[in-house]
């Protein structure tokens, strides 16, 4: 009997190590476990969810490629601060006279400040002499300018009205073979002594140039 009780309280004690080593384990494995490193991700994917950057609302920035580029940019911003007309008007004005300066071989400033004097760049601008649009040009002048245009309707079209104001440019300067001579030709003031219309048109082609990007030097750094 007395060899019963001891086996019985052998047994308990040894119950009772074997609960104590369960519960050291288990209270081990919860300590280890957050130390243990993440799972590994795939190869190339990213560790966590890129945030993609919130759009800013602003202004687009034009991105000039060139020096022509450039400079039509900063002419544009002038001319749209100077005359209170819209960015996208000036910008209008600004490419066609470019082109029509490249075309008929005149100063594309030259043909912008005729344009500051004759109409401060009103599109639909009209005199009481019947000149119109942007360059003021009197229809009735130059009808065989307008003919392949549709006539003069078509002077109040910004493109035809600047094509047809910087070609007739051209023909005056080379009539008279000086610049002063041929825009007093054009405000049909040529025997004006004082030249007033080719100072002010000058005056407003130097605000243009004044805006020019100059060329680098060559070794200047950027």
């Amino acid at each position: 009997m007395k060899s019963a009780k001891l086996n019985a309280a052998r047994a308990y004690a040894a119950l009772k190590s074997i609960f104590a080593l369960v519960g050291v384990v288990a209270v081990g494995v919860l300590v280890v476990l957050p130390l243990r490193p993440a799972a590994q991700l795939p190869a190339g994917l990213p560790a966590f969810a890129p945030v993609e950057p919130s759009a800013t609302p602003g202004p687009v920035q034009a991105v000039a490629d060139n020096a022509t580029e450039r400079e039509q940019l900063a002419v544009t911003e002038f001319i749209a601060r100077r005359w209170r007309i819209a960015d996208s008007a000036a910008g209008q004005y600004v490419s066609i006279a470019y082109r029509a300066g490249d075309q008929h071989r005149v100063e594309p400033l030259l043909i912008l400040a005729v344009m500051a004097v004759e109409s401060r760049y009103n599109p639909v601008a009209e005199s009481v002499m019947g000149a119109k649009g942007l360059m003021q040009v009197i229809p009735k002048y130059h009808q065989e300018k307008l003919l392949d245009h549709g006539g003069e309707p078509a002077l109040l079209d910004p493109e035809v009205n600047i094509q047809v104001g910087a070609q007739i440019l051209r023909e005056y300067q080379r009539r008279f073979g000086d610049t002063e001579a041929a825009l007093q030709m054009y405000a049909g003031a040529f025997d004006e002594p004082t030249s007033a219309y080719a100072s002010k048109v000058f005056a407003e082609k130097a605000r243009l140039e004044a805006l020019k990007v100059k060329p680098r030097k060559t070794g200047q750094s950027v």
